[in-house]
């Protein structure tokens, strides 16, 4: 195919000029076995199951459409290339992944991303190479992107860019669901419950094979969420069980078996939990409440007096956001995660401790750039506003995790960064993991245990040098000890 590109001038010279070159744009497809990111994002996050129609509109060689076909979804591909005739079809949910980044011209990007919007019902799931694989990516600067020997071109997204070109071209409110991963719902209602989700997910109810443990079932709800479930909210097997009881024996039932103590927490946790979510909603654009979950109208309902009262405490919430003292201070007083002199870091299975404020802070910058699927600590910083998430894969069997990655976004710009330390051969590690954890984990004794054996021995006497594992090995060399799992001992020399 022959194609006339524009190419990118010089400031000294005068008119744009026209280079013609032959573009391979199906090179770029790759074999591949098992789901793509992307694909596998939306599995999770959309919940697509048997009835749900899938289009991807650009299959390339057709890996995600085989393997979603082997988890029995209903699945047709389209490709101009290597599946001409395959069918273009409305369906639910459309997959337009890695596409908009190997067309050369910005209008032919938004003319493709509006071809895939208009065969979907549901949901629009974007994907597409983010500027930090730029070294990745040989080849020369051409246009807006890259050149690559092979004729095949490359336009590399900011994070922020892709959101916004969905946006503009799908004109509905779109989320990052992680970097370089945008979604596009046709309706408030499902955009709203994706958002919920991520807030709380929903819960998990006990199985159910008698009338008893159906009523353990709403016991656990009771206690979990604060308040007794609706029949909308119960799994069919649990409202079969339950069908022939009158509403209001169930509920003395229900109430004479739950422990008061885990009821009031529930409750605490719903309505903060419910103002998180409004005031994640309120930044991203509110809604009537109708068009909310129906578990969130049911918080409000059961928490508050009006969603008038709710609406108000959420912007409360998101206006405090603002505050540096008061986010500071939130930081400083929280239960979970270590407070430096620039942030809070905490461990992704404490989240749910820290205060309301810093959980809105981490929301924000997941709704803005995407979080990525993989992190252990997040860091929030309290002098200016960003977000960072930080993969340490082993941190839970290494006592020392090394860093494999770092995902940043700046609130103030919504510029995002990304730094890979896979090839590092010095990797910046983590010390005192225990500060990271909320005080009930069970795994803080035994980090603690060690810290304690680590600073009586003297590791700790210059932080400054033991930040990475070259320091790191050279004061357990001096103090001539060595870790033997979560343990200090000395070294057999010694």
């Amino acid at each position: 195919m022959l194609l006339y590109v524009d190419l990118p001038l010089d400031s000294r010279e005068a008119p744009m000029t026209l280079q013609p070159w032959s573009s391979q744009r199906h090179r770029t497809a790759i074999g591949r076995v098992g789901l793509s990111a992307p694909a596998r994002q939306a599995v999770m996050d959309l919940q697509m199951a048997n009835g749900i129609q899938v289009l991807d509109y650009g299959c390339g060689r057709g890996g995600d459409v085989r393997a979603l076909e082997h988890l029995g979804l209903d699945v047709s591909g389209w490709d101009p290339v290597h599946r001409p005739d395959g069918e273009l079809r409305l369906s639910d949910v459309v997959l337009l992944t890695y596409v908009l980044n190997v067309i050369e011209k910005p209008d032919e990007r938004r003319a493709t991303l509006a071809k895939a919007w208009d065969h979907t019902k549901a949901a629009l799931v974007v994907s597409a190479r983010l500027r930090w694989e730029r070294n990745h990516v040989k080849g020369t600067e051409y246009g807006d992107g890259i050149l690559a020997s092979r004729n095949t071109f490359q336009h590399l997204f900011a994070a922020s860019e892709l959101r916004d070109l969905v946006q503009d071209v799908t004109a509905v409110r779109c989320i990052s669901a992680a970097p370089g991963i945008v979604y596009a719902f046709r309706s408030d209602e499902a955009r709203l419950a994706y958002l919920a989700r991520q807030v709380a997910p929903d819960a998990a109810w006990l199985a159910s094979d008698d009338t008893a443990s159906a009523i353990a079932a709403v016991v656990d709800h009771l206690e979990q969420r604060g308040r007794l479930p609706q029949l909308e909210e119960m799994p069919w097997p649990v409202v079969g069980l339950l069908g022939h009881m009158r509403p209001q024996e169930l509920k003395r039932l229900a109430e004479q078996a739950a422990e008061p103590l885990k009821v009031e927490a529930g409750a605490k946790r719903s309505t903060l939990d419910t103002l998180l979510f409004l005031a994640v909603e309120l930044f991203h654009g509110r809604g009537p409440a109708s068009s909310l979950p129906i578990p969130v109208q049911l918080d409000i309902r059961a928490f508050f007096s009006s969603y008038t009262e709710a609406c108000q405490r959420a912007d409360r919430l998101l206006f405090k956001l603002r505050d540096d003292a008061y986010v500071r201070r939130a930081m400083n007083g929280s239960v979970a995660g270590k407070f430096t002199a620039t942030a809070l870091y905490v461990h992704r299975r404490a989240m749910s401790r820290i205060p309301t404020i810093l959980r809105l802070y981490e929301q924000c910058a997941s709704i803005a750039a995407g979080r990525p699927p993989s992190w252990s600590v997040v860091k929030l910083r309290h002098q200016g506003r960003g977000v960072s998430w930080l993969d340490y894969p082993e941190f839970d069997s290494d006592p020392h995790p090394r860093l494999s990655s770092s995902y940043a976004v700046d609130l103030g710009t919504l510029k995002a960064s990304h730094m890979s330390y896979t090839d590092s051969n010095n990797r910046p590690l983590l010390h005192r993991k225990h500060e990271f954890l909320a005080p009930d984990d069970p795994d803080v004794p035994k980090y603690q245990r060690l810290t304690e054996a680590e600073v009586r021995a003297g590791l700790y006497e210059q932080p400054h040098l033991i930040g990475n594992e070259a320091g790191w090995e050279r004061e357990l060399a001096r103090t001539g000890r060595s870790l033997r799992g979560h343990r200090l001992i000395l070294r057999p020399e010694v």
